[in-house]
């Protein structure tokens, strides 16, 4: 047996839809589930669906030459999808760079997502419209100000009960990866987001790899472990299982909103491509091991299970291909039609008021630029 899959029998991991698409009950987590008729089903598939299509054409994008650079979800659709559906609009979620299914539930544009991988701007969407934070490119930097803000939501509902902390009280949801999880920015924000009982969610999706480091070097223990060494429940969940993240996400904010203090869930999953397009996985990991996974792809669970149930027909998968395909031509269209703003802009957003030394910056880039255009009129 493997340290990994040492490490999987040691701890319990929620189930609620299997890898051949049955489903099963849970004892705690089905009354989270009450809510889930046939067209939600229908629309948890459909989700993930056009998520894993705009991930090809980004793909395709960069590929091209469109693209700076792309990070690549392809395999983590249900915890995305699963996680992102459990949430209230007004909760807000601090992503990394890989929550393009978050995004989505959010209702932030894909094509505006593509400004910042294609270098033309450090965000692309407002996170005031949707509460969802620009994406973050430095490993872990967004766990800090995740906790920070469930310090300040705290804050501002001082003195309300549990009831209605519970009815109408915020949480917040922090995405990090296996790699992140061993940055000293991780530990220190569930340290401060357990000490003042912060309504924070802390989200990891384990895909097995930090870039070419497995996840078993990198810890000893299953991840949720370490939960209790801050003072808070963990929950390991089968993060391709679309059903299973959103009942332990609904369980997760539930007990975050009602004061009760943050919640880390370690979703288990896999990553059946690069780490970005930067990346060639065939140089540290094996086939064998990415032929084990790819009959877990929570696509292919989701689609037995409503195949199996007579929930939809192949007329419903034609339609679902038609409809991804415009969203992909749509989502080009727009992205090789943004404007390439000159590269002085850049020096208008360093600070949110003028600054001298900026100033000084860009008149002596203004006076470098300028240098070109007289030589090229010299050389007529």
């Amino acid at each position: 047996m493997t340290r990994a899959e040492t490490q999987a029998s040691e701890t319990d991991l929620i189930q609620i839809l299997t890898p051949d698409g049955q489903r099963q009950s849970h004892e705690t987590y089905d009354a989270y589930l009450g809510d889930v008729d046939d067209d939600m089903l229908r629309g948890f598939y459909r989700d993930m669906a056009l998520t894993r299509r705009f991930d090809q054409e980004a793909t395709a994008l960069q590929r091209q030459g469109q693209l700076c650079l792309w990070v690549p979800l392809r395999g983590q659709e249900a915890a995305q999808i699963g996680s992102g559906r459990a949430t209230r609009p007004s909760d807000y979620i601090f992503p990394t760079y890989r929550e393009h299914g978050v995004a989505l539930t959010r209702d932030v544009s894909f094509s505006e997502m593509l400004r910042l991988f294609r270098g033309i701007s450090g965000g692309g969407w407002d996170p005031r419209e949707n509460n969802f934070h620009m994406y973050t490119m430095v490993l872990a930097a967004q766990m800090p100000h995740a906790a920070g803000y469930g310090m300040a939501l705290n804050m501002e509902q001082r003195g309300w009960d549990e009831a209605r902390r519970a009815k109408e009280g915020n949480a917040v949801v922090a995405y990090f990866g296996d790699g992140s999880s061993t940055e000293g920015e991780t530990h220190e924000s569930m340290v401060f987001a357990s000490s003042f009982n912060a309504p924070v969610v802390y989200f990891c999706q384990n895909n097995q790899w930090a870039i070419s480091v497995p996840f078993e070097v990198q810890s000893k223990v299953p991840l949720v472990k370490r939960a209790a060494g801050y003072g808070m429940p963990g929950i390991r969940v089968d993060g391709n299982d679309v059903l299973a993240v959103l009942a332990v996400t609904r369980w997760a904010l539930e007990h975050a909103r009602s004061g009760k203090g943050p919640v880390l869930i370690e979703a288990v999953t896999y990553r059946l491509g690069a780490h970005t397009t930067a990346d060639d996985p065939t140089k540290y990991r094996m086939s064998e091991e990415e032929a084990q996974w790819a009959p877990k792809d929570p696509l292919i669970r989701l689609e037995t299970y409503l195949r199996e149930n007579n929930l939809v027909d192949d007329a419903f998968f034609e339609q679902l291909s038609a409809d991804a395909n415009a969203m992909a031509a749509k989502v080009r269209e727009d992205a090789m039609a943004f404007p390439v703003p000159p590269l002085a802009k850049s020096f208008e957003q360093v600070y949110a008021e003028a600054h001298p030394l900026i100033q000084e910056e860009l008149a002596w880039h203004l006076e470098y630029e300028a240098g070109f255009a007289d030589a090229a009129e010299g050389e007529h």
